[in-house]
């Protein structure tokens, strides 16, 4: 087992996935903090009216479903184009049978 913590594909992999965690995390949480800040220290900036009964905070508020959406989208597609890859990889190569291996009864290689 602590062959595969030290692999370097595992190293890659999990620093892979860490970034894309860190990454899509801030996304989400910062526009809602920013929001948070805003109400909190700037209340007069989004009470000001942007259109007709719409304010800047309603607009802001009303922002962050697609902010999410795009978060995870860019999760999604970030996942599929860095991360996945390289769990297939890794996979595929755990998957291989181990050359000159006994097997046992139990089916499992030693």
């Amino acid at each position: 087992m602590s062959h595969h913590r030290s692999s370097p594909d595992i190293r890659q992999l999990r620093t892979a996935y860490r970034l894309l965690r860190r990454v899509s995390t801030f996304t989400a949480l910062g526009y809602f903090v920013l929001f948070l800040v805003l109400s909190a220290y700037e209340p007069g900036l989004l009470g000001h009216q942007v259109s007709g009964g719409l304010t800047a905070g309603l607009l802001l508020g009303l922002c962050q479903l697609p902010v999410m959406i795009a978060a995870i989208a860019v999760y999604e597609w970030t996942a599929q184009r860095t991360v996945d890859p390289l769990a297939a990889a890794i996979r595929h190569q755990a998957e291989r049978p181990v050359p000159n291996a006994r097997r046992y009864t139990d089916g499992a290689a030693r």
